[in-house]
């Protein structure tokens, strides 16, 4: 195999491309975002009695459900453009701010109430199976009356399938509520993400915890290493969203229902939650890197026990054959017919009943 092939194995192990990625959020250098390819817009328009579904591929064509007070309106747009983005939140009248905010890359997580709207930000997170990577997607959320508008970056996936699925129930609890409603359960839902991620990340956890115990290497090394990056960017996402949703319970907005405060104490509970268990999964791994190192030094230790074992076993033999080797004229033994196998016999005996006494005191 060439070189250029080693190095294409080992390049996913020992990979630090991951920490530059993990690494490189700067607030202060404006990141220019690309522009979407694709952009899919869905907007549910609903009341108790009737739903309608619409699929758009251009932002003005959801412009008209602006202003209509008969209907809760949810406007999911997948995709992030620019001028599509000023043109959907000019119609809505939302202050340029959460425009800035929206097209950010890299934002920390925040809850905003500016004017009369109510501005969240955070990120859905997804596990790569195939890289063992936590992958993070920006959402922004913007709560209106009589209307909620998301914004997504990737226009292929996202969590909010079951709650399509709720709005499509007629006696469904989200069909009788509000808008305020609405945005509960599009944050619970992406908070109850979290923990499918981190069940995830718990058996990488729990598989290389057994590598760990029972043979441990280099790239046993390498992979507590990986986890502990996206350890990183799990906290780094979870962390702050316990203060959006408090900001949510906090809030004194007429957008928000009393009803509903209990609703959102019910997230912040599942981010507290889920805070306490990536600490839990952090300390996991602190002790997988301890035990390897006791275990590396275990292993240093047997040989070197064995090495030290050997090297007494042979003192005997090297003496006596040092001593008959000896230069001189007249040495016991040196003419006899037996002196040879005896100083063999002596060796032999020495080396055994040292291993003897080893033994007897435990030593290996």
């Amino acid at each position: 195999m060439r070189p250029q092939k080693y190095l294409n194995l080992l390049l996913p192990v020992f990979n630090t491309r991951r920490t530059r990625e993990i690494l490189s959020v700067n607030p202060v250098i404006p990141i220019e975002r690309e522009e979407a390819t694709e952009v899919n817009i869905t907007v549910f328009e609903y009341n108790s009695m009737e739903i309608k579904e619409h699929r758009f591929k251009h932002v003005k064509d959801c412009l008209k459900f602006a202003h209509n007070d008969d209907f809760v309106h949810w406007i999911n747009i997948d995709g992030l453009r620019k001028t599509d983005i000023e043109t959907v939140c000019n119609r809505f009248g939302i202050h340029h701010l959460v425009i800035e905010d929206i097209l950010s890359v890299g934002q920390r997580p925040k809850m905003d109430e500016i004017e009369d709207f109510l501005y969240g930000l955070l990120n859905m997170l997804y596990f790569n199976s195939t890289n063992n990577t936590v992958e993070q997607e920006q959402i922004s959320i913007v709560l209106g009356k009589n209307f909620v508008l998301s914004f997504q970056e990737d226009a292929h996936r996202d969590v909010f399938n079951s709650l399509r699925d709720k709005l499509k129930l007629n006696n469904s609890r989200l069909r009788q509520r509000g808008t305020d409603y609405l945005c509960y359960s599009m944050l619970d839902m992406i908070v109850d993400h979290y923990f499918v991620v981190m069940e995830k990340l718990g058996e990488r956890i729990e598989v290389l915890e057994e590598e760990v115990i029972r043979y441990s290497n280099n790239r046993s090394l390498a992979r507590i290493n990986q986890l502990r990056k996206e350890l990183i960017v799990l906290k780094r996402n979870m962390a702050p969203v316990r203060d959006l949703i408090n900001g949510f319970i906090r809030s004194e907005s007429d957008l928000l229902d009393d009803r509903t405060t209990k609703y959102f104490k019910d997230i912040y509970d599942h981010i507290v939650q889920a805070n306490d268990l990536s600490e839990n999964y952090r300390d996991m791994m602190m002790n997988l890197q301890d035990l390897y190192l006791s275990n590396l030094n275990r292993k240093t230790n047997e040989v070197m026990k064995v090495m030290a074992i050997v090297t007494c076993l042979l003192a005997p033999a090297t003496v006596i054959g040092g001593i008959f080797g000896m230069n001189f004229d007249i040495i016991p033994t040196a003419h006899n017919q037996w002196g040879f196998y005896t100083a063999v016999g002596v060796m032999l005996f020495i080396p055994l009943l040292m291993l003897f006494i080893f033994k007897r005191r435990g030593w290996f």
